[in-house]
């Protein structure tokens, strides 16, 4: 048996490909596109809601803003950590982050305007993540499946925080249901834009699926999404975005209306309200932050050499 049949007997047998087993050149690229992609989104989606800490209106609420962007700090360092065992330096994928040869998710180039947005923001765009992740701790990747079970776990808080502002608001005056409404106006349909362009038309989803790195495809996930959201929008009270939305019998799910694709492509190539604004943010963080990675690696440098020489 050739490495390439028995990679693909444990594909097909449902078996984890560790980072010490042989694998195709195809394979190991496709892996640090999606995972670092998925870094990239974490610590670049800490952003937007990182600027709401100081503007939280209440003490609980701010310790929970805080300890939802710590996670999603926590995440990033999984992901980057999982990727890093396919050969990619933490380096490289900075590098590629700041100079826009990687990607992030495309919703978060939107401006987080009013504190309703801290809701849509955990409730459809950690929502939507989680419905994209579960099936990812069945991926075929070891260390990137181990990584979802936790990053899942605190999803599910993060989608419930959002939701639970989303509530508030919408039970609160007038202003407050307005600002509940126009937050979800604004995030529905780039939330739908999370989960990728239709099958037929994305680049990576074929070989994804062939290989188990995807166990859905993007379609099948953006209708579970768009499904679960109808209830949790009548409970709220408030109005849903897609006029075109319609129950259809026969398939057992929702129809929905099509979403601007020329928007998404016109976000994802650069073009969105904040794109420069979140690069250079995070271009500055790292270099302001360039003293306390030397100071670290100067004291595991000395460790290594005083461990030398007691030896």
């Amino acid at each position: 048996m050739t490495p390439e049949e028995n990679f693909m007997r444990k594909i097909e047998a449902g078996e984890k490909i560790e980072p010490k087993d042989w694998m195709p050149d195809d394979y190991r690229k496709n892996l640090i596109r999606q995972i670092s992609q998925h870094g990239h989104s974490e610590i670049i989606g800490m952003q937007p809601e990182g600027n709401w800490i100081t503007r939280a209106p209440s003490l609980r609420r701010k310790g929970i803003l805080l300890s939802k962007v710590q996670d999603e700090g926590g995440h990033g360092l999984y992901l980057y950590s999982a990727v890093e065992t396919l050969g990619i330096s933490r380096n490289e994928l900075i590098e590629a982050l700041q100079t826009g040869t990687a990607k992030y998710a495309s919703i978060f180039n939107y401006p987080a305007q009013t504190w309703g947005d801290m809701g849509a923001i955990g409730w459809l765009v950690d929502g939507a993540a989680i419905v994209n992740q579960v099936s990812l701790q069945r991926t075929s990747y070891g260390p990137y499946a181990r990584a979802m079970i936790r990053i899942c776990k605190e999803e599910s808080f993060h989608q419930r925080q959002g939701y639970e502002i989303m509530v508030t608001l919408s039970r609160g005056s007038a202003a407050q249901k307005a600002m509940a409404q126009d937050s979800l106006n604004r995030f529905y349909w780039p939330a739908l834009m999370m989960f990728g362009p239709h099958d037929s038309e994305s680049a990576h989803s074929a070989r994804s699926m062939k290989w188990k790195i995807k166990r859905e495809t993007n379609d099948d996930l953006r209708q579970k999404f768009v499904d679960q959201t109808v209830k949790q929008i009548e409970v709220l009270g408030l109005e849903h975005p897609d006029k075109d939305l319609k129950w259809n019998e026969e398939r057992g799910h929702y129809d929905f209306g099509e979403i601007d694709w020329d928007e998404f492509y016109n976000v994802i190539n650069g073009n969105g309200h904040a794109n420069r604004q979140r690069i250079e943010h995070h271009v500055r963080a790292h270099e302001e932050g360039e003293w306390v990675r030397e100071a670290m690696h100067a004291y595991r440098d000395k460790k290594r050499s005083a461990k030398q020489q007691a030896a």
